[in-house]
């Protein structure tokens, strides 16, 4: 298990490493950003670790295996201050975004929010992105630390022409306000403490504006780790007190966790990692996201590499991702994935030790005809071949908070 565990360390710090992802950068300390909590998370015994030009926990005094088991069993709190949230405003801000991700923002009912990829003109992605339209005119959404720089240039120029024909439609980079993700079965119960707002009306995929321990927040229900919980945007002033009074509010139970509980429990839930599973030559139909495209914009298309993505709606990807469990070492990203005659098959793009499953999880990609659950096939681990199968994911079941 000790083994199993540094495995998983490894993994994301090579992950981390890989050339275009929200990477681990090596630059010296003082060129790296810090989140208003980096000094709290030294004092709680944070080690500290460059990501994405970020100075960023990846652990705490537990270690990956023990935050991730926690976050499953009571709650875990993330810093991702490093992400980028924006507003776009407008009575043209839904027709705007519409031409730049595959959702249907049109039709999300006000404080209401859906995961969408932003496309290039070949289809591929830029980007994922939760996205919430808190009223007709406001669209508030968060985007990738590592891919801020390329995001926001690219909503830039399209705004700029877009506003140039006359569209009414302006933005603003939240980088005023924190973010903390908390996550796990008693974030509910400990954010009530701390709200007079009824909680459980509120489900997952909602938006809604309130005050949390006396500080004006946004909160969206989702997260990235399969669990029930929050996203909440805090004033980066209160950042510091509000996660004091999270932790304080669960007598122990939910904890500082960092980002390798954060990759093992995404890995868990089948969540890409963008730069890793989603990359720009990669479609959302290849990455399994064509639940994403609403139906109203596979009719009309109008986005950024509609054509291309269409089709392959249509006739169906080359290739598709794909979960897989395997014996032997965990594969790891670019692990060659065969058949079990030995031919190519395809590559995987994430793997580990899961926690909590106690074996090894990976998701990567395969020609179409080796997608199915229960396709037998090889990973090359080391340079050698060790039994694999695909399997649906996720590979821990989700606990998203929905109505009944």
């Amino acid at each position: 298990m000790r083994g199993g565990l540094w495995q998983l360390g490894q993994s994301l710090t090579r992950r981390l490493a890989r050339p275009g992802a929200p990477r681990r950068t090596f630059a010296a300390e003082a060129d790296l950003k810090k989140t208003v909590l980096h000094d709290f998370h030294v004092e709680n015994g944070g080690k500290m670790v460059p990501f994405a030009g970020w100075s960023m926990p990846i652990q705490y005094k537990d270690t990956i295996m023990d935050s991730t088991l926690n976050c499953r069993s009571n709650g875990g709190l993330f810093d991702v201050s490093h992400m980028c949230g924006l507003s776009l405003k407008g009575k043209d801000a839904v027709a705007f975004l519409e031409k730049l991700v595959i959702a249907d923002v049109k039709g999300l009912a006000p404080g209401t929010g859906t995961l969408t990829v932003f496309t290039n003109e070949n289809g591929g992605a830029i980007d994922d992105s939760v996205i919430t339209k808190v009223t007709e005119d406001h669209i508030y959404l968060v985007v990738n630390a590592g891919c801020r720089d390329k995001d926001l240039a690219h909503i830039g120029a399209h705004m700029e022409a877009f506003r140039a024909k006359g569209g009414d439609v302006s933005w603003h980079i939240h980088d005023e306000r924190s973010l903390l993700a908390l996550q796990g079965p008693l974030a509910a119960p400990v954010l009530q403490h701390l709200t007079k707002d009824d909680l459980s009306k509120f489900y997952f995929g909602e938006f809604r504006t309130l005050d949390i321990n006396g500080s004006h927040c946004f909160l969206t229900r989702t997260g990235y780790t399969g669990e029930d919980g929050f996203e909440i945007s805090v004033g980066s002033d209160h950042a510091v007190d509000l996660a004091k009074a999270i932790l304080e509010k669960s007598e122990g139970k939910v904890r500082l966790t960092g980002l390798g509980a954060r990759d093992s429990l995404r890995l868990e839930a089948g969540l890409c990692l963008y730069g890793s599973d989603m990359e720009q030559h990669v479609t959302p139909v290849e990455a399994g996201l064509s639940w994403a495209i609403g139906k109203r914009r596979r009719a009309e298309g109008g986005f950024l590499g509609a054509e291309v993505i269409l089709k392959q709606l249509a006739d169906g990807p080359a290739v598709r991702r794909v979960g897989l469990v395997s014996g032997g070492p965990p594969p790891r990203g670019h692990s060659e994935i065969r058949t079990t005659a030995g031919e190519k098959a395809g590559e995987v793009t994430s793997g580990g030790f899961s926690p909590c499953l106690k074996k090894n999880i990976a998701m990567g990609y395969v020609k179409s005809g080796l997608h199915k659950p229960g396709t037998p096939l090889q990973v090359v681990v080391r340079g050698k071949e060790y039994a694999a199968e695909v399997t649906k994911m996720p590979f821990v079941p989700t606990k998203y908070y929905k109505p009944t």
